[in-house]
């Protein structure tokens, strides 16, 4: 080995320690100072001889530990822009497209099929309360609510055919 690499390795507890203390995670500062450790081997030619091998990877130990910060803030904001598009609700447009066949097909329904349909998906009420005012407990709400929504989309694939079956917003079919 070389003396570079002793030095490190004499001194490998320690900068995992300092990697613990910024990053919170024994595994994942286990992890950076590995990656440290290569980068240092690989860039062993860039240390000056005036410098000390210590002071020379920790400035590689702490950029590591920047750059995984970066990349965590670079997912996050990923994350949260595909939350905030998946959480957009559908412009009126798409709402009436969608709506027309529903609400055409809804008195096809057996009545407390129809009422739940109505009451849970189309005025958004919550379960508690239309539970409630049916004098059902949750769970069979909840399993009624199942069924009516079968029933529904059994009527819009025979109605709608094809895009009911697609999840097409933009139906053709005949109401």
């Amino acid at each position: 080995m070389h003396q570079i690499e002793e030095q490190l390795l004499t001194e490998l507890e320690t900068f995992t320690a300092f990697a613990r203390s910024r990053v919170g995670d024994p595994h994942l500062a286990a992890d950076v100072v590995q990656e440290s450790l290569l980068k240092a081997v690989k860039s062993s030619d860039q240390l000056r001889e005036d410098e000390s091998v210590k002071a020379w990877f920790y400035r590689i130990l702490r950029r590591t530990i920047i750059d995984l910060y970066r990349r965590r803030a670079t997912s996050q904001a990923a994350l949260d822009r595909l939350e905030n598009e998946l959480n957009v609700p559908p412009d009126a447009v798409e709402e009436r497209a969608a709506c027309a066949c529903v609400e055409s097909l809804i008195p096809t329904l057996k009545p407390e099929y129809a009422d739940v349909i109505r009451r849970l998906d189309l005025n958004g009420e919550t379960v508690d309360v239309v539970a409630a005012a049916l004098d059902l407990n949750a769970n069979n709400l909840r399993v009624r609510h199942h069924r009516a929504r079968q029933q529904l989309r059994e009527r819009l694939e025979q109605t709608c055919r094809m895009c009911a079956k697609h999840g097409c917003l933009d139906c053709t079919c005949q109401e």
